[in-house]
Protein backbone atom coordinates (compact mmCIF):
# COMPACT_ATOMS: atom_id res chain seq x y z
CA UNK A 1 0.00 0.00 0.00
CA UNK A 2 1.42 2.99 -1.10
CA UNK A 3 0.51 6.59 0.72
CA UNK A 4 1.31 9.87 -0.47
CA UNK A 5 1.16 12.70 2.20
CA UNK A 6 -0.35 16.29 1.09
CA UNK A 7 1.54 19.04 1.30
CA UNK A 8 0.13 21.45 3.74
CA UNK A 9 1.34 24.20 6.49
CA UNK A 10 1.07 22.25 9.89
CA UNK A 11 -0.33 23.77 13.36
CA UNK A 12 -0.70 21.77 15.95
CA UNK A 13 -3.82 21.03 17.41
CA UNK A 14 -3.33 23.30 20.53
CA UNK A 15 -3.41 26.23 18.19
CA UNK A 16 -6.94 24.96 16.87
CA UNK A 17 -10.26 27.13 17.91
CA UNK A 18 -11.68 25.09 20.80
CA UNK A 19 -14.36 23.77 18.86
CA UNK A 20 -12.21 22.11 16.55
CA UNK A 21 -9.77 20.18 19.50
CA UNK A 22 -11.03 16.40 19.23
CA UNK A 23 -10.68 16.04 22.95
CA UNK A 24 -12.38 18.83 24.36
CA UNK A 25 -15.19 18.98 21.44
CA UNK A 26 -15.65 15.67 23.21
CA UNK A 27 -16.01 17.34 26.19
CA UNK A 28 -18.22 20.04 25.65
CA UNK A 29 -20.38 17.97 23.04
CA UNK A 30 -20.61 14.40 23.75
CA UNK A 31 -18.59 11.47 21.13
CA UNK A 32 -21.44 11.64 18.86
CA UNK A 33 -20.66 15.24 17.69
CA UNK A 34 -16.82 13.90 16.47
CA UNK A 35 -16.44 12.52 12.95
CA UNK A 36 -14.60 9.49 12.66
CA UNK A 37 -11.46 11.44 11.63
CA UNK A 38 -11.55 13.26 15.25
CA UNK A 39 -12.10 10.00 17.07
CA UNK A 40 -9.22 8.26 15.45
CA UNK A 41 -7.52 11.10 16.31
CA UNK A 42 -8.02 10.69 19.80
CA UNK A 43 -6.69 7.13 19.65
CA UNK A 44 -3.58 7.88 18.07
CA UNK A 45 -2.78 10.96 19.98
CA UNK A 46 -0.03 13.19 17.89
CA UNK A 47 0.34 13.69 14.31
CA UNK A 48 3.94 14.31 12.56
CA UNK A 49 5.61 17.77 12.18
CA UNK A 50 3.31 18.03 8.59
CA UNK A 51 0.22 16.84 9.88
CA UNK A 52 -2.11 16.79 12.89
CA UNK A 53 -3.44 13.62 14.58
CA UNK A 54 -6.89 14.54 12.49
CA UNK A 55 -4.84 15.10 9.23
CA UNK A 56 -3.03 12.02 9.27
CA UNK A 57 -6.48 9.93 10.78
CA UNK A 58 -8.07 11.52 7.30
CA UNK A 59 -5.55 10.51 5.45
CA UNK A 60 -5.67 6.86 7.11
CA UNK A 61 -9.33 6.85 6.58
CA UNK A 62 -9.62 7.92 3.20
CA UNK A 63 -6.99 4.61 2.40
CA UNK A 64 -9.94 2.56 3.81
CA UNK A 65 -12.46 4.21 1.86
CA UNK A 66 -13.52 6.36 4.81
CA UNK A 67 -15.30 2.84 6.07
CA UNK A 68 -14.81 1.66 9.70
CA UNK A 69 -15.52 -1.73 8.09
CA UNK A 70 -12.08 -1.47 5.62
CA UNK A 71 -10.29 0.25 8.45
CA UNK A 72 -11.04 -3.00 10.52
CA UNK A 73 -9.59 -5.05 8.13
CA UNK A 74 -6.06 -3.38 8.17
CA UNK A 75 -3.71 -5.30 10.26
CA UNK A 76 -0.64 -4.10 12.51
CA UNK A 77 1.88 -4.05 9.49
CA UNK A 78 -0.91 -2.48 6.86
CA UNK A 79 -1.28 0.62 9.39
CA UNK A 80 2.90 1.12 10.39
CA UNK A 81 2.61 1.85 6.69
CA UNK A 82 1.43 5.48 7.44
CA UNK A 83 4.33 7.86 8.24
CA UNK A 84 3.57 8.89 12.40
CA UNK A 85 1.75 5.32 13.01
CA UNK A 86 4.20 3.30 14.85
CA UNK A 87 3.53 -0.16 16.41
CA UNK A 88 2.26 1.23 19.22
CA UNK A 89 -0.24 3.52 17.48
CA UNK A 90 -1.43 0.39 14.89
CA UNK A 91 -1.66 -1.55 18.13
CA UNK A 92 -4.03 1.12 20.33
CA UNK A 93 -6.00 1.11 16.27
CA UNK A 94 -6.09 -2.41 15.87
CA UNK A 95 -7.67 -2.50 19.62
CA UNK A 96 -10.38 -0.55 19.30
CA UNK A 97 -11.50 -1.85 15.82
CA UNK A 98 -11.18 -5.45 18.10
CA UNK A 99 -13.43 -4.21 20.78
CA UNK A 100 -15.79 -2.36 18.67
CA UNK A 101 -16.50 -5.96 17.29
CA UNK A 102 -16.96 -7.45 20.27
CA UNK A 103 -19.27 -5.12 21.46
CA UNK A 104 -21.32 -5.86 18.34
CA UNK A 105 -21.50 -9.65 18.94
CA UNK A 106 -21.98 -8.86 22.78
CA UNK A 107 -25.42 -7.21 22.21
CA UNK A 108 -25.98 -9.99 19.02
CA UNK A 109 -25.60 -12.82 21.52
CA UNK A 110 -27.27 -11.25 24.11
CA UNK A 111 -30.70 -11.13 22.42
CA UNK A 112 -30.28 -15.11 22.86
CA UNK A 113 -32.59 -15.97 19.69
CA UNK A 114 -32.40 -16.40 16.40
CA UNK A 115 -35.85 -15.63 14.96
CA UNK A 116 -34.46 -14.49 11.14
CA UNK A 117 -30.94 -14.85 9.13
CA UNK A 118 -30.73 -11.08 9.78
CA UNK A 119 -30.28 -12.39 13.93
CA UNK A 120 -27.56 -15.22 12.43
CA UNK A 121 -25.51 -12.28 10.76
CA UNK A 122 -25.71 -9.97 13.60
CA UNK A 123 -24.01 -13.00 15.68
CA UNK A 124 -21.25 -13.72 13.02
CA UNK A 125 -20.31 -10.60 11.65
CA UNK A 126 -18.08 -9.30 14.15
CA UNK A 127 -16.43 -13.02 14.31
CA UNK A 128 -16.13 -13.40 10.61
CA UNK A 129 -16.94 -10.94 8.60
CA UNK A 130 -13.94 -8.87 8.38
CA UNK A 131 -11.38 -11.46 7.75
CA UNK A 132 -9.15 -11.45 5.10
CA UNK A 133 -9.50 -15.41 4.65
CA UNK A 134 -12.53 -17.79 4.66
CA UNK A 135 -13.37 -19.71 8.08
CA UNK A 136 -16.16 -21.98 8.20
CA UNK A 137 -18.87 -22.13 11.97
CA UNK A 138 -21.88 -22.84 13.05
CA UNK A 139 -24.23 -21.69 15.43
CA UNK A 140 -25.82 -24.26 17.74
CA UNK A 141 -29.27 -23.53 19.00
CA UNK A 142 -31.51 -25.23 21.29
CA UNK A 143 -35.41 -26.73 20.44
CA UNK A 144 -36.55 -23.10 20.94
CA UNK A 145 -33.75 -21.87 18.94
CA UNK A 146 -32.08 -20.24 21.72
CA UNK A 147 -28.03 -19.51 20.86
CA UNK A 148 -26.06 -22.17 22.63
CA UNK A 149 -22.51 -21.76 21.04
CA UNK A 150 -20.61 -20.29 17.94
CA UNK A 151 -18.20 -23.25 16.72
CA UNK A 152 -15.14 -22.65 14.60
CA UNK A 153 -15.12 -25.55 12.18
CA UNK A 154 -12.30 -25.04 9.58
CA UNK A 155 -9.91 -22.00 8.49
CA UNK A 156 -8.77 -21.36 4.96
CA UNK A 157 -7.52 -19.06 2.24
CA UNK A 158 -8.60 -16.27 0.31
CA UNK A 159 -10.41 -17.84 -1.90
CA UNK A 160 -12.23 -20.78 0.12
CA UNK A 161 -12.11 -23.32 2.95
CA UNK A 162 -12.94 -27.09 3.45
CA UNK A 163 -15.70 -27.98 5.41
CA UNK A 164 -16.56 -31.79 6.68
CA UNK A 165 -19.66 -33.06 7.37
CA UNK A 166 -18.72 -35.33 9.78
CA UNK A 167 -16.51 -32.34 11.45
CA UNK A 168 -19.63 -30.19 11.61
CA UNK A 169 -21.68 -32.86 13.11
CA UNK A 170 -19.48 -34.41 15.39
CA UNK A 171 -18.97 -30.77 16.77
CA UNK A 172 -22.80 -30.32 17.15
CA UNK A 173 -23.59 -33.41 18.78
CA UNK A 174 -20.80 -32.88 21.24
CA UNK A 175 -22.64 -29.53 22.32
CA UNK A 176 -25.45 -30.78 22.47
CA UNK A 177 -26.97 -29.18 19.67
CA UNK A 178 -31.07 -29.36 18.72
CA UNK A 179 -30.68 -27.68 15.10
CA UNK A 180 -27.68 -25.81 13.87
CA UNK A 181 -26.87 -22.63 11.23
CA UNK A 182 -23.63 -22.80 9.14
CA UNK A 183 -22.09 -19.92 8.12
CA UNK A 184 -18.83 -18.99 6.31
CA UNK A 185 -17.46 -15.82 5.21
CA UNK A 186 -16.46 -13.89 1.43
CA UNK A 187 -13.39 -12.10 1.94
CA UNK A 188 -14.39 -10.80 -1.65
CA UNK A 189 -17.26 -9.22 -0.49
CA UNK A 190 -19.40 -11.29 -3.20
CA UNK A 191 -22.15 -12.61 -1.40
CA UNK A 192 -23.27 -15.36 -4.30
CA UNK A 193 -23.14 -18.87 -3.50
CA UNK A 194 -20.41 -20.88 -5.16
CA UNK A 195 -20.91 -24.38 -6.60
CA UNK A 196 -19.21 -25.98 -3.61
CA UNK A 197 -21.39 -23.83 -1.30
CA UNK A 198 -24.71 -25.08 -2.71
CA UNK A 199 -22.84 -28.47 -2.60
CA UNK A 200 -21.95 -28.03 1.06
CA UNK A 201 -25.44 -27.00 2.31
CA UNK A 202 -27.01 -30.17 0.35
CA UNK A 203 -24.72 -32.65 2.04
CA UNK A 204 -25.56 -30.93 5.62
CA UNK A 205 -29.04 -31.03 4.95
CA UNK A 206 -29.47 -34.37 4.43
CA UNK A 207 -27.27 -35.30 7.05
CA UNK A 208 -28.95 -33.00 9.60
CA UNK A 209 -32.09 -34.84 8.57
CA UNK A 210 -30.87 -38.38 9.21
CA UNK A 211 -29.57 -37.33 12.48
CA UNK A 212 -32.91 -35.23 13.60
CA UNK A 213 -30.81 -31.77 13.75
CA UNK A 214 -32.31 -29.99 11.51
CA UNK A 215 -29.86 -27.18 9.58
CA UNK A 216 -32.02 -24.03 9.06
CA UNK A 217 -29.74 -21.92 7.52
CA UNK A 218 -26.42 -21.55 5.61
CA UNK A 219 -25.19 -17.96 5.64
CA UNK A 220 -22.40 -15.99 3.56
CA UNK A 221 -21.26 -13.21 5.89
CA UNK A 222 -18.92 -10.13 4.20
CA UNK A 223 -18.12 -6.86 6.07
CA UNK A 224 -21.48 -5.27 5.55
CA UNK A 225 -24.08 -7.40 4.04
CA UNK A 226 -24.72 -11.97 3.95
CA UNK A 227 -26.48 -14.45 1.99
CA UNK A 228 -28.85 -16.38 3.22
CA UNK A 229 -29.78 -20.24 1.63
CA UNK A 230 -32.92 -20.12 3.59
CA UNK A 231 -34.18 -16.87 2.23
CA UNK A 232 -33.52 -17.43 -0.75
CA UNK A 233 -35.67 -20.69 -1.06
CA UNK A 234 -32.02 -22.98 -0.99
CA UNK A 235 -32.48 -24.63 1.88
Amino acid sequence: MSVKYPQSPHKGIKSWAQDDRPREKMLAKSSKALSDAELLAIIIGSGTKDLTAVELSRLILSKASNNLSELGRLRIHDLMKFRGIGQAKAIKINAVMELGRRRRMAEAIRKNVIVSSKDGFEVMQPLIGDLPHEEFWIITLTRNNRIHKTISVSEGGVGGTVADPKKIFRLALENNAAAIIICHNHPSGQIQPSSSDVKITKKCKESGISLDMPVLDHLIITSDRYFSFADNGLM
